[in-house]
């Protein structure tokens, strides 16, 4: 099918849904079949991204390159992935990649850079942090950044944790908590650079929306535009 977009999901499974959804609820249609077509893949037996950067755990990327190809041979014609972590293996993917693949950490950067703000607080996960994933591209733009403390990092994990665990109540309580802190310390909109984290701060970006750039929304508005130009058609994009 022309146009047939793949998802390399499954880390973890509700950023997948997450990302579905915006999909289905970004786009203006009239009829089931003006959606854009997704093929995708939500097996999560892929190695804990944060635990191969920082524990000397599994590589995730064999079996991510796999399903990737899986993908591949399934009909789809551009690559999305909705994990930030899982972008440090970014270009050993692309290399192996016969179609089209989107970066989340590109298409976050690209939101920051017309967002109107220069102090951009940042919300990710260990190893993102570690990796540089994102401070590279708001240096790149003369942008000042903002990251969790210490003891403020922790709780991040533990929250991203325990939404994964299905606890989503206490993941809300410390992330909330964790936001609120970037902002008091002059963040004038945050990065939610983990692909948990819109999940977690739901209600908070339906609040106030302005304050927060969603890496899955940057993504998901990319493959829209991706798709776009792939068919030639306008799929007005509602967000």
């Amino acid at each position: 099918m022309k146009g047939l977009i793949g998802v390399l999901g499954g880390m973890g499974p509700a950023a997948t849904v997450d990302l579905f959804n915006k999909f289905v609820t970004f786009t203006a249609v009239q009829r089931d079949q003006e959606h854009i077509p997704l093929i995708i893949s939500s097996i999560p037996d892929i190695p804990d991204r944060t635990d191969a950067l920082m524990h000397n755990g599994l590589s995730p990327l064999p079996v991510m390159r796999d399903y990737m190809h899986k993908l591949e041979d399934a009909g789809a014609e551009c690559i999305v992935i909705p994990c930030n972590t899982a972008h440090y293996w970014f270009k050993e993917l692309k290399d192996a990649c016969h179609i089209d693949i989107l970066s989340i950490i590109d298409t976050t950067v690209d939101e920051v850079r017309v967002c109107g703000k220069t102090r951009i607080g940042l919300l990710a996960t260990d190893a993102t942090l570690y990796m540089g994933l994102y401070q590279k591209g708001i240096e790149s733009l003369g942008f000042n950044y903002i990251t969790p403390d210490a003891d403020g990092q922790k709780n991040v994990m533990k929250s991203i944790y325990s939404l994964k665990a299905g606890n989503v109540t206490h993941a809300q309580k410390l992330m909330e908590e964790q936001a609120e802190n970037l902002f008091s310390r002059g963040a004038e909109i945050l990065i939610l650079g983990c692909t948990e984290i819109p999940i977690i701060l739901s209600q908070a970006v339906k609040d106030q929306p302005l304050r927060y750039i969603d890496s899955t929304a940057s993504l998901v508005r990319a493959g829209i535009k991706w798709y776009e130009n792939r068919i030639g058609k306008d799929q007005h994009l509602t967000q």
